[in-house]
Parts: structure tokens; C-alpha cells; sequence
């Protein structure tokens, strides 16, 4: 019997890319222009510890978000760190995904909780309001749940179900700049909600996140946090950390905030793209549309058939490769999985049957806002000629 795996790399042979095309890139802002800014960082000297472009950038990111209450952080990890510590969740259990990236179970760890990890939806990916519920016990303090790839969360069904047990709900928005459910922010939901300004993410400051809080008086405590627990010059009101967001990092934010509605709007223009290419491939599923939603479209996530496409997920991941396109498993293996956490009752595979397999067929293709349209035409027409040569062979 003749191997499949040939038959279809042979085919690839004429459909591979000259250079490589990862999942995503970051958009620069222009040099000169950062240059500048940086100008004005040598004459005052005022590099970190919430100097002007610090706080310029958290009311300018207020105002484009539709958000109150939002403060800066290094990063999107501790972020959702002090995200937790300032509503006082730093033991007991929390219900989460198993269906993210490390860092969410991580900061829930470090805040000495321990994670629960309840089932997805099969649509959405996102946790599923039916099986957080069978969760709850005696211990539980918050939902921790994640807006996986910006769709948004049945964050209706998720408070109501906080509200009957008297839990906090703390979103994981890592993916969800920009997003709008109903007409308004995703950040508005739950007692915060958690950003990630990472170079890999649509909006970047290199490294960076963001805490939006759900009234004045938490995001002071926040603050706080993020500084020491500093209050002013001799006085300490707790134990806090170093979160805070340098100038540097900042001036780099202000400038792509300039940019980052062109970058969503060349992602959708590449998002419809795929969709009329992908759509009626056999064996590929993808996110469906929510008209209540304003996407930004941060992913482009397909779901491999194996049994239709003709070649399982790995062996199509492999095969892009080859071709010089680089996909990304997001997120395989489930956090579920990992040696921390895999000793967890509710991790057993058993307990996570849609999270078990969507891992396995899950596949993010390149999507970034400078990516050639004709590229993405030709992701698509190798993603073709494979399903063609397996399904032959």
C-alpha cells in the first residue's frame, strides 16, 4: 500500500512558499516617529513609575475602548495576578478552562488557589455555563474565564450563575482587545477583566497588559498592588509587586493605538478571505458568526475532520511546515494535561471530553494585518491541494 503522507507531500512540492509565514507578526509603528517620542524620555528622564506617557496611554486607551478604570501593567500574566490578589481570591478553588494559554491556571497557582477545570462549549470554545455549575463546592471562590480567540464568553449565563453562589467572575481578555458584545465593551463585564498587550497580540507595547476594574475604588487598590503597595513616599498599605508599565513600553502603545483600528480592519478583510475559501472545504469547521458581537479577529482557528478532511490535524500542521507556513496548536495540549495540574480530579479526560477534542483538532492559521491578501490565498490553496491529494490516495 502506497503511503498517503507521500502522495500528498509530492503534490506540496510546486505549492510551497519561498519564505516563511508565521501565525502572526507585530505591526511596527514607524521608526522616526518612536524616535521622537523617545526624544523626550532622554530630556526629562522619567522612564518608569507612571510617568505622562503612562498615564496618557490609560486614558487614551479608556476613550478608544468605551472602558472606566483601566491600569497598566508590564504584562498581561501579572496582570491577572493582581487582577485576583485585588479581590482578595488568593485561596480556596477556582472554576477555569482547561482550554487556554499556561499563563491563566498559572497566576491561580501563585495566588495559592487551586484550579477547577470545567468543560467547553463545543461552538465557542469557551467555558460552558452547563458545567461550571457541577463545579461549585464548599470552596469555590471566583470563575476565572477566558474570551478564547475574542469570542466572547455567555458572560449573561456566567454572572447569573456567580450571582446564584456569590462568586467573583474575573475574564481572561488576553485576546479580546476591541471586541463589543451588545454594542459595548467586553471589559465591562465581571468584576474585572484582564488584557494582554504581548507582541504577539493585535495591539501591542512589546510586553504589556492591562487590569480593567470595575469601580474607582478597586482600580486604586490595584494600583497599589502593582506598585509595591506603595501609597506615597513613607507610607506602604500592603503587600504588592512590581506590575507597572514603563515609559518606553508606553510611548510604543501610543503609537500603535493610532494604527490599531487599520489593523482590525485588514484582519477582517483577510478573515472573509479565508471564510470564502474554507468554508465549504470538506472536514474544515470553523468559528461561527455572533451577530451581537464585534469582532477583531485576533485568530483564524479551523477544526480538522479527519475522517472528511482525509489527513488528521498533526499530520496537516506538519504538511504547512513543509510549505513554509507556520500554524500554531492553539491550545494543544490542554493546560489539563500538564504535569502541575493533570493529578486534578477535574482534570481527567473523562471530565473534559468537548476540551479533549477540540485540543486534538484544533489548528490557528496565519492572520496579521500585513499579510498579503494573495497570501493568504495561497495558505488556502495548499490547504486544497492537501485535502485533495489525501483524499485520493
Amino acid at each position: 500500500m502506497n503511503d498517503p503522507t507521500n502522495d500528498w507531500k509530492r503534490v506540496l512540492d510546486s505549492h510551497r512558499l519561498p519564505e516563511p509565514v508565521y501565525v502572526t507578526k507585530p505591526t511596527m509603528p514607524d521608526l522616526g516617529r518612536y524616535t521622537q517620542e523617545l526624544e523626550s524620555l532622554w530630556k526629562t528622564g522619567w522612564l518608569t513609575n507612571q510617568g505622562c506617557m503612562h498615564q496618557d496611554l490609560e486614558r487614551r486607551l479608556e476613550q478608544h475602548l468605551g472602558v472606566e478604570n483601566l491600569s497598566l501593567f508590564c504584562n498581561g500574566t501579572i496582570a491577572l495576578l493582581v487582577a485576583l490578589q485585588s479581590l482578595r481570591i488568593n485561596g480556596g478553588e477556582v472554576i477555569t478552562t482547561p482550554f487556554t494559554f499556561a499563563a491563566t491556571p498559572h497566576v491561580l497557582h501563585w495566588n495559592g488557589v487551586t484550579p477547577v477545570f470545567a468543560d467547553i462549549d463545543p461552538h465557542t470554545f469557551n467555558l460552558d455555563p452547563a458545567r461550571i455549575e457541577q463545579r461549585i463546592g464548599s470552596n469555590t471562590r471566583a470563575i476565572l474565564a477566558v474570551h478564547v480567540y475574542g469570542t466572547p464568553c455567555d458572560v449573561d449565563a456566567l454572572q447569573t450563575i456567580a450571582d446564584r453562589h456569590g462568586l467573583a467572575v474575573v475574564y481572561d481578555a488576553a485576546h479580546a482587545f476591541g471586541v463589543r458584545y451588545k454594542g459595548q465593551s467586553i471589559l465591562r463585564y465581571g468584576n474585572a477583566s484582564v488584557l494582554s498587550f504581548h507582541a504577539t497580540k493585535l495591539y501591542t507595547t512589546i510586553e504589556g497588559g492591562a487590569v480593567v476594574a470595575s469601580s474607582q475604588q478597586h482600580k486604586e487598590r490595584v494600583d497599589f498592588l502593582k506598585n509595591f503597595g506603595i501609597a506615597d513616599e513613607e507610607t506602604v498599605i500592603g503587600p504588592g509587586i512590581n506590575g507597572k508599565l514603563n515609559e518606553f513600553q508606553a510611548a510604543f502603545g501610543l503609537l500603535q493605538l493610532e494604527t490599531v483600528d487599520q489593523e482590525i480592519a485588514q484582519r477582517a478583510a483577510l478573515a472573509r478571505l479565508y471564510r470564502e475559501r474554507l468554508e465549504t472545504l470538506p472536514g474544515l469547521k470553523l468559528l461561527p458568526h455572533n451577530k451581537e458581537v464585534t469582532p477583531n479577529h485576533s485568530y483564524f482557528p479551523i477544526l480538522i475532520d479527519e475522517a472528511q478532511f482525509g489527513i488528521s490535524r498533526d499530520a496537516l500542521y506538519q504538511a504547512l511546515r513543509d510549505c513554509n507556513i507556520v500554524t500554531r496548536k492553539y491550545f494543544h495540549p490542554l493546560c489539563s494535561h500538564y504535569p502541575c495540574y493533570a493529578a486534578l480530579p477535574s482534570a481527567r479526560p473523562e471530565n473534559l471530553p468537548v476540551a479533549e477534542r477540540v485540543a486534538q483538532r484544533i489548528l490557528c492559521l496565519p492572520i496579521y494585518g500585513s499579510l498579503p491578501p494573495e497570501t493568504v490565498g495561497a495558505v488556502c490553496d495548499v490547504i486544497g491541494a492537501i485535502h485533495r491529494a489525501a483524499v485520493a490516495s
